[in-house]
């Protein structure tokens, strides 16, 4: 899918989204592109807002081994990494599912389910379309770097239902 001035415009995009991705897209550009032009600059606002308003796609990324970047990982369909993905930020449109662990250094996003085979660790938030399991006997820690003030407010993990390893964070059922 082709990203377009006018196609944010007629989505109602804010002014700064429009600023951000005229300066970086003059002529245009593919969507998977401007996400990740996007998670290079750890902008996840603007990739939640377009993965929302453009909607999930039908790709998979799959990764043979580890997925590991120092920036996020922003994708509008499924993640699947035979081994463990560790990123500053990770969104994806669809599910994510990982054969080990799954580590963010803020929060994880996905509008399907998240799945992994070890621990699921972030540090604010997780939320998640439908479920969210650890490998049995890991746990799932939301909130590793939320001050004690905002961990109401930064610590949530949301999902259809509790998940059975939640071992930090307060749970809030996907509305």
């Amino acid at each position: 899918m082709q990203i377009t001035k006018e196609l944010l415009t007629e989505k109602r995009a804010c002014s700064g989204g429009m600023s951000w991705f005229n300066a970086h897209f003059p002529e245009g550009g593919e969507y998977q592109a401007v996400l990740d032009a996007l998670a290079k600059e750890n902008n996840h606002g603007y990739a939640s807002w377009l993965i929302q308003n453009m909607g999930k796609a039908d790709t998979v990324l799959e990764v043979e081994g580890d997925l590991a970047v120092e920036f996020g990982i922003f994708f509008a369909g499924s993640i699947k990494v035979t081994g463990s993905i560790s990123a500053k930020m990770i969104l994806a449109g669809c599910g994510i599912k990982a054969g080990s662990g799954i580590k963010a250094g803020w929060g994880i996003k996905a509008g399907c389910g998240i799945k992994a085979g070890d621990g699921i660790e972030a540090g604010s938030g997780i939320e998640a379309g439908s479920g969210i399991e650890a490998g049995d006997d890991w746990g799932i820690y939301a909130g590793l770097r939320v001050r004690v003030s905002q961990k109401a407010m930064r610590a949530l993990v949301i999902a259809k239902d509790l998940p059975k390893n939640l071992l930090l964070g307060i749970f809030k059922a996907l509305e």
